[in-house]
């Protein structure tokens, strides 16, 4: 039992600046975008706000990916054999190309009231056709992709937060944008779906497809100068 707890701890210790930072930068996201926000803006104004949520985002994400770059490499749980590198690839696609239409024409993005009004009240366009949260839904894949074929212990606490704060964030912003944008961001709701094609397939534009393509091939080719090796499709060139 000696031995087990001192094994314990030594592991919690291996991964606790991980964990410190996949903590923080959940919690500091959540905290600041909704219970704490209205406090921090009056007593900082809009501008200081950011400032602020800006250098606390980057702060515990740098602990983070600090904290998985000093964490052990556990063994994997599954092998990631080819069938779960092509699932993987595949959702890596998909990630890149909502993440580039969620540039375009997003009212959930930090713009003006007006503009992102002007946007709700109009149809869905491009990947909003698809979920009209791409960009969090981009974040989510990448780390079940990751999961996938990196079915570690340091993946799962760093995708794992990943994916944590996309999906609820995703589902604590339909809230915030009601209270902001009141019934233009409810007509939006209404002619989108949270969930990816839950109101059917849809064509996610051009600009946001080869822009996609364009992402997915240039970070798969990435892998390899930063001394990951060969991902993606590179695998089986």
């Amino acid at each position: 039992m000696i031995l087990l707890s001192r094994r314990g701890r030594a592991a919690m210790q291996d991964y606790a600046m991980l964990l410190a930072g996949a903590v923080g930068f959940v919690g500091s996201h959540f905290a600041m975008s909704h219970p704490l926000r209205a406090g921090l803006v009056r007593r900082l104004g809009d501008k200081g706000f950011q400032i602020a949520y800006t250098l606390v985002s980057f702060a515990t994400l740098f602990l983070m990916v600090e904290g998985f770059k000093r964490a052990p490499v556990s063994a994997p749980f599954w092998a990631a054999n080819d069938l779960l590198w092509g699932v993987s690839t595949l959702l890596m696609l998909v990630s890149a190309i909502l993440f580039v239409g969620s540039l375009i024409g997003n009212p959930a993005l930090p713009v003006p009231e007006a503009a992102a009004k002007r946007i709700a009240v109009k149809d869905p366009h491009g990947v909003f056709r698809i979920t009209r949260h791409p960009m969090m839904w981009g974040f989510a894949l990448w780390g079940v992709a990751h999961i996938l074929i990196a079915p570690r212990i340091d993946t799962f606490i760093l995708c794992g937060a990943i994916i944590t704060l996309a999906l609820v964030g995703a589902k604590l912003q339909d809230g915030k944008k009601f209270v902001l944008m009141g019934d233009a961001w409810l007509h939006w709701q209404s002619r989108t779906s949270f969930i990816p094609f839950g109101r059917g397939f849809a064509f996610p534009g051009w600009a946001a497809l080869i822009g996609g393509i364009v992402l997915w091939l240039a970070a798969q080719w990435a892998h390899m100068p930063l001394g990951v090796g060969a991902a993606g499709i590179f695998r089986w060139l």
